[in-house]
């Protein structure tokens, strides 16, 4: 007997464009949503109520992301890569009001901490790094402001731009349209991971004073529209306009590679669903998600490389995928800590409150943002 179609949790309604982004923060105790017209919400996860509500930006966010836990990053069409400060503390004097229930009026902002001026023509969001795995200090990777091809690194909080990675010479990729950086998980070199809009993708490590590509692969016939890093970073994957996902290794070193030969991914995953973007990995590594053009969020297992669950619910097509994050170990180390608090739980020595916050912070949350304005928040595996 067949189980019956998964259903949504929670319908969070509050915007009145499409979502371009979504993101879990605060060890899963807020959700932060993006739309077109360049309104940021914060949510409560506990309550599934708006607990700040402000425009970041004059055109469309591509990205919204957190930076520790009292800074948040929006980067939008407007040229334009903002980090505001907001703690939770601070969430209590800002709007609750929702964009989708008054016109639009000019609300309180965070504290702006910093703004860059960077390149959205290419429609690419920013990838971030914190350095020394600390909040004191963050690169940031960008399309390059001249070049469409290069990818520019930035460093907070001096925000000068310290790197400049070029395409490899034998690639004509066109524009950049999927950035990640991070640290080597072997070698510890700084490491950039691209794909572009012929469908290569490339990996890029920065020795000896120069970028040199480490590997070069075209799994897609069309534009590559996102990629997500393992954390583990020992693997990466790739979505695009096509119905291919493929997942490509991340090498050690350059050395005997050569790049008039392309390189093979290491799996390649024939779908028959176009336009699958948003693609993001759950910090386990065990599965993997994708937003839809079709208005399906897909998951897949990243073990077995294989469809598990298409959730169906939102009437247009989907844009933002995200995962909170399960076995964290932020969640347990943190002041109520989990294991006190599943014991107090089991006890019944919890309040109403207190209940509500423990589900929010240990449910598996998928959260899906569509073109409807709507974001779909599911409890799955």
């Amino acid at each position: 007997m067949s189980l019956p179609p998964a259903q949504p949790a929670y319908i969070l309604r509050g915007h009145v464009s499409q979502i371009h982004s979504t993101a879990f923060i605060r060890y899963n105790r807020r959700l932060v949503t993006a739309d077109a017209d360049g309104w940021i919400v914060i949510w409560s996860l506990a309550t599934k109520r708006p607990t700040a509500v402000w425009r970041a930006h004059g055109a469309a966010v591509l990205a919204v992301r957190a930076w520790g836990s009292e800074k948040i990053i929006t980067h939008g069409k407007d040229n334009k890569l903002i980090v505001w400060k907001l703690s939770e503390e601070d969430e209590e004097s800002m709007s609750k009001v929702l964009p989708v229930e008054t016109p639009p009026v000019p609300r309180k902002e965070p504290w702006l901490l910093h703004v860059l001026y960077v390149n959205t023509m290419n429609f690419c969001s920013f990838a971030q790094w914190s350095l020394l795995r600390s909040d004191a200090e963050l690169l940031l990777a960008v399309p390059n402001t001249l070049s469409s091809e290069t990818v520019d690194i930035f460093h907070l909080p001096s925000s000068k731009r310290i790197h400049m990675v070029p395409n490899p010479p034998s690639l004509k990729g066109g524009m950049v349209m999927a950035v990640s950086i991070f640290e080597h998980a072997q070698t510890g070199l700084l490491t950039v991971v691209a794909g572009y809009e012929s469908g290569h993708t490339t990996v890029s490590q920065f020795s000896e004073a120069t970028w040199k590509p480490l590997y070069i692969s075209q799994a897609h016939a069309q534009p590559i529209l996102s990629l997500d890093v393992s954390s583990a970073k020992d693997f990466y994957l790739t979505s695009s306009a096509d119905a291919i996902i493929a997942q490509h290794p991340i090498p050690c070193a350059a050395e005997k590679i050569t790049m008039a030969v392309e390189n093979m991914p290491l799996k390649t995953l024939q779908t028959r669903h176009s336009g699958q973007q948003g693609l993001v990995i759950r910090n386990d590594g065990k599965v993997f998600a994708t937003a839809g053009w079709d208005s399906r969020v897909r998951v897949y297992s990243v073990k077995a490389f294989k469809e598990l669950a298409v959730l169906k619910w939102h009437k247009e097509g989907c844009y933002s995928v995200a995962f909170s994050d399960v076995e964290s170990e932020a969640v347990r180390e943190k002041d109520t800590g989990e294991e006190s608090m599943d014991l107090a739980r089991r006890e019944g020595a919890l309040t109403v409150k207190e209940e509500r916050l423990w589900k929010a912070q240990t449910a598996h949350w998928l959260a899906a943002g569509s073109k409807d304005g709507k974001v779909s928040l599911w409890d799955i595996y």
